[in-house]
């Protein structure tokens, strides 16, 4: 069996199952687990995000869009190369990944017609059913029923702590900054079940754009910084344009310093295992007492201590 990965959760729930080693092809942001990065890169990317500034991208990827034309490139010998039984796919987001026409399209360049299982998870529930759908399609049905339940049980045990929670401070979970995103699909459902008010942004539907007069109607009392695909470290690169925007400085959660970033790469972006350590992060944000759950190393940085260190350190 030769498994191909045209996303980093699919390449994460591979792992998780027992299959690295079937594993031949994935995406040029496929990085966890950190052996991945050892796999032939069948997709890349036409732009460095690293090189350009969120405005820029967000102005690249939205003219792309209007064009039809997509962010990604398949590698077309690479494919060839590993010519594999199964690809992983998706249909939920054309910026996140390559399109399912262009993977139809790509796959004729093989000497034969492998499985395609695409896959188009909105919330919590349905990330958990792509790995038993991988599972099924992969033979490891029993280690993804035994994954299935541990994940459950997880979600299981926030939804009781918090599902009858009446103080739920609002959140806004940013997806972009510059300019202003709120998250969309399973966060804000994460959001519910951690205990907190959503607040714009709705479940199951795509994150969308807003403007400053909608977010300071809103008054968030905890902001989530969680730009797609992004690490702590790159969220900070590009925090300037945010913090300076004149309505900032005046929002409730700036000025009782309740503003995060988090990873987002790791923990929210991709509809992966990963997902439920996320809505634990998010629980723990908006409920420092919960004392069942200890933040992972470099998963979260709380913004007004980040600053007050920097001032110290001189």
């Amino acid at each position: 069996m030769r498994i191909c990965s045209f996303l980093p959760s699919t390449t994460e729930i591979v792992y998780a199952l027992g299959l690295g080693d079937s594993l031949v092809g994935v995406t040029h942001e496929c990085d966890y687990p950190p052996e991945a990065r050892n796999k032939t890169r069948v997709i890349m990317s036409f732009i460095n995000p690293k090189e350009l500034s969120s405005r820029e991208i967000e102005e690249i990827i939205s003219e792309n869009s209007r064009l039809g034309k997509s962010t990604y490139l398949i590698d077309m010998e690479a494919l060839r190369e590993v010519n594999p039984d199964i690809i992983l796919t998706q249909g939920l987001c054309d910026v996140c990944a390559v399109s399912g026409n262009e993977v139809v399209e790509a796959t004729k360049v093989l000497g034969h017609k492998p499985e395609i299982i695409s896959l188009e998870p909105k919330t919590i529930d349905e990330i958990i059913e792509t790995i038993q759908i991988i599972g099924d399609a992969t033979g490891t049905s029993k280690k993804a029923d035994e994954l299935v339940d541990e994940l459950k049980a997880r979600v299981l045990r926030i939804k009781s702590l918090f599902s009858k929670e009446k103080d739920r401070p609002r959140v806004l979970c940013m997806e972009w900054l510059d300019p202003p995103y709120v998250a969309g699909h399973w966060v804000p459902e994460m959001v519910e079940i951690a205990g907190g008010d959503n607040g714009i942004s709705k479940a199951g539907e795509p994150s969308f754009k807003v403007t400053w007069n909608e977010i300071v109607d809103l008054a968030p009392q905890v902001i989530v910084l969680m730009p797609c695909g992004f690490n702590i470290e790159d969220t900070l690169n590009r925090i300037e344009n945010l913090i300076s925007n004149e309505y900032w400085h005046g929002l409730p959660a700036t000025r009782k310093g309740h503003v995060y970033l988090v990873d987002a790469n790791s923990y929210f972006s991709r509809p992966g295992p990963r997902i439920v350590d996320g809505l634990e992060i998010l629980a723990k944000i908006l409920h420092p007492e919960f004392r069942q759950y200890e933040f992972l190393p470099d998963s979260v940085l709380n913004l007004r201590n980040h600053f007050l260190l920097e001032s110290t350190l001189g």
